[in-house]
């Protein structure tokens, strides 16, 4: 129960902080949103025990133990979540070198990143 307290805690931090402004908190949310991801999922793994999922010689089941399947989708979404925090990151650091901005109110289009500034004379 405190697990999916904490779990669910993680996630609407994550959602929080995605739906800044804030470039920077936007891709520290995504990365919390995949830690929540996977907090989750090793609570449904079942019954968390120090007994590993091996059938003993006398036995025709395996006994009460943490499921290896769920374990193996948490180390691939990991890798995901890591591989989409580094995506993000490079997206945040073109836009800040573009726009020389972390605010998405200043970032108009995708399109305009690789564009230099237009100097509009009523900026001043």
């Amino acid at each position: 129960m405190v697990y999916a307290l904490v779990g669910a805690g993680i996630v609407a931090c994550a959602l929080f902080m995605i739906l800044s402004r804030n470039l920077v908190r936007m891709l520290l949310g995504f990365s919390m949103l995949a830690t929540g991801a996977n907090l989750l999922l090793f609570l449904a793994g079942g019954p968390v025990t120090d007994q590993p999922p091996i059938i003993a010689e006398d036995a025709s089941t395996l006994a009460a133990s943490a499921d290896p399947v769920v374990q193996a989708l948490i180390l691939t979404a990991i890798v995901i979540g890591f591989a989409l925090t580094v995506v993000i990151g490079v997206l945040v650091l073109r836009a800040w070198k573009a726009r020389k901005t972390i605010d998405a109110r200043e970032i108009n289009d995708a399109e305009a990143l690789g564009q230099p500034r237009r100097n509009d004379p009523a900026d001043g």
